[in-house]
Formats: C-alpha cells, sequence, structure tokens
C-alpha cells in the first residue's frame, strides 16, 4: 500500500508548504499529510466521493502552484507519464516530486526512465512497490509528448490517456451497436458511457429525445463531451452503481466492466444490472453487451422478467431484457 511507502518517505511528518497528491485511491494510507495543507487529484468518482468524505480537499482537476506533488502510479505508461508531467509543471525547480507504485504498475521501469532525465534519491522499497523522490531540474525537462492531449480513436472521436479503450472503438460495444434496434425508446441512459462513443451511435436512431450519458472517470467524460455535441445529451459524472434520476426512463445501454484494477470481478456487472432494473419503468428495456464466460443470466433473472441473447459471437454476448422489477427467478420468465 502507498501509505506504508509514504512514512519511509516523510519520517518526520508532511513535507512543508502546499502539496499536491495525483492518484491517491479511497484506500490510500495518507495519514502523515496535512489536510490543510493538501489538494489531491483524482477523477475516479468512487475515489473522489470517498477521499472527499474522509476530509480531504479532491477535485478531479488541480490548477495552482505547489511546494511538494507526489504521484502514485497508475496502471497505463501513457496516463501515468501524463500525470507526471501536469505534477511537474505545477513545481519550481529544486522542488520535491515524489513517485509512488506497484511493480506491477510499472514503478521500476518508471524509475529507470526517470533517472535519465533528472536526478533521483530517496528511493524507498516496501510492499511490493516502490517510492522515489525526483528533484525538478530548471527548464523544459520532460519529453513534450508526455503531456495529455487528446488522441483520435475514431473518426470524429477523441480520447485522453488510460480511459478504457483508449486507442479504437471497444469490440464489445460495436457489436452492441450492431444489435441495437432501428427505433429506441425516447429516455436512454449509457451506463458505464466511456467516451461517449455508444451514446453517439444511440442518438443517430430514430426516437431517442434524451440521453444520460453516466461515467465515473472524469477524463473519459471530458472526452464524450468533446465527441458529443447534441442538446439531446446529459452528462454525469457519477457512479453507475448508485445512479438515480428524478424520473425512470424506458431504455438503458451498457457494456459494464468487470474489472477492479487488476482484478476481474463480476461483481461490478451484476451492481450495473440491478442499477438499470432501478432505472427503468417496468415497461423499459436493457440492451448490454458482456463477456461471454461473465455469468450474469442469474443476476439479470433476478431484476427482469425476459432475458434474451439476441447476438453475439465466441468473445461476446448481446442482451436484451425487459419487465424491471419483476425478476424471472420468481415467475419463470426467461427465455
Amino acid at each position: 500500500m502507498s501509505g506504508s511507502r509514504f512514512a519511509l518517505a516523510f519520517p518526520a511528518g508532511s513535507p512543508e508548504g502546499r502539496v499536491l497528491v495525483v492518484g491517491a485511491r479511497a484506500d490510500s494510507d495518507l495519514a502523515g499529510l496535512d489536510p490543510s495543507a493538501t489538494r489531491i487529484r483524482q477523477g475516479h468518482f468512487p475515489d473522489h466521493r470517498a477521499l472527499s468524505a474522509q476530509g480531504w480537499q479532491v477535485s478531479p482537476q488541480v490548477e495552482g502552484e505547489f511546494d511538494t506533488a507526489i504521484v502514485v502510479l497508475p496502471r497505463a505508461k501513457s496516463q501515468a507519464r501524463a500525470w507526471i508531467a501536469d505534477a511537474a509543471s505545477g513545481l519550481p525547480a529544486g522542488a520535491s516530486l515524489w513517485i509512488d507504485g506497484q511493480k506491477t504498475d510499472g514503478i521500476d521501469s518508471m524509475l529507470k526512465e526517470m533517472r535519465g532525465l533528472a536526478d533521483v534519491d530517496e528511493v524507498h522499497s516496501k510492499a511490493h512497490g516502490k517510492i522515489f523522490r525526483v528533484t525538478v531540474p530548471q527548464g523544459d525537462w520532460l519529453p513534450a509528448d508526455w503531456a495529455a492531449e487528446p488522441h483520435q480513436a475514431a473518426p470524429g472521436f477523441v480520447t485522453r490517456p488510460g480511459v478504457f479503450s483508449a486507442n479504437g472503438i471497444d469490440p464489445g460495444s460495436a457489436l452492441l451497436a450492431r444489435h441495437l434496434p432501428d427505433r429506441l425508446p425516447t429516455r436512454l441512459v449509457d451506463l458505464g458511457a466511456g467516451w461517449g462513443w455508444l451514446a453517439a451511435q444511440a442518438l443517430s436512431h430514430s426516437g431517442v429525445e434524451i440521453v444520460h450519458l453516466v461515467e465515473a472517470d472524469h477524463d473519459a467524460l471530458e472526452s464524450a463531451r468533446d465527441n458529443i455535441d447534441d442538446p439531446r445529451a446529459r452528462f454525469h459524472w457519477a457512479d453507475a452503481r448508485d445512479f438515480v434520476l428524478p424520473e425512470p426512463v424506458n431504455g438503458v445501454i451498457m457494456n459494464p466492466p468487470f474489472h477492479l484494477g487488476r482484478d476481474a470481478d463480476p461483481r461490478l456487472g451484476a451492481a450495473f444490472i440491478a442499477s438499470a432494473a432501478r432505472l427503468l419503468t417496468g415497461a423499459g428495456r436493457l440492451w448490454m453487451v458482456a463477456n461471454r464466460h461473465l455469468p450474469y443470466e442469474n443476476v439479470l433473472a433476478d431484476h427482469f422478467a425476459q432475458i434474451a441473447e439476441i447476438g453475439g459471437d465466441n468473445r461476446f454476448k448481446v442482451i436484451e431484457a425487459s419487465g424491471a422489477g419483476r425478476p424471472a427467478n420468481r415467475k419463470g420468465g426467461r427465455k
């Protein structure tokens, strides 16, 4: 855990002055830092909400000057580089930029890379990871391509580093889009909307009056805002698992995630299914795509009266479900 390494890096307690922490998570042990002098940048909504509840000052984007910065490495190298570049831009020459991460998230390769760019010391190893200090040099010292820049993932669609399927259209989403009916319900929700490609396809169908894009990744949602210029689109930075609307909708589309970090967790998709059922009217319909091996059928039957596979291949299955709130497991309505 990063917190145990923080204690090695800061044995005397919080560094002096203003401190920026990029990428701290809900379970990060930040007890050695001063909440009044620390700002946390966290764009993943569940972590942001949890850290805020703990009393930290948290924002998806942080601007301004700082005296010390700490970057907790994400999995994606492009995102890690972008976070480091962003943190370094707010530090004066001579300031300390600390980089923390697990071996599985590439901390060793990042340490090697940073040693070729600046003075590195205070390398501490613990709990299958490392934390080290970079002394910020004068001038432009990081490669220009480390800065976060939009990437064209498909014609008319841009993404930001680290978002899901940043380099192109997810094949599961593409399969789901091909199986949507020509006419869709008037009020739709896209749970886990990502950078907006699937919602944009839905908006091209007849009948649609509004689409709510619900996404926990702030960078992905900002990409969706860039990609969809349609007054019928509504953007929500939120956790799809407990997202609510004042009124129910009559359609949900989704390609739910099934990983928390590096670990596969079908409970995540199950929570999306429960949320979809809660958002729908009794006559509404759900269209979803999932990896074929994921056992969602019983969960669907707990929340919907009718369930049918309407398409798929050897990797994915496309499912349509209706009758939200009337479980097939009790009524025998499963197809």
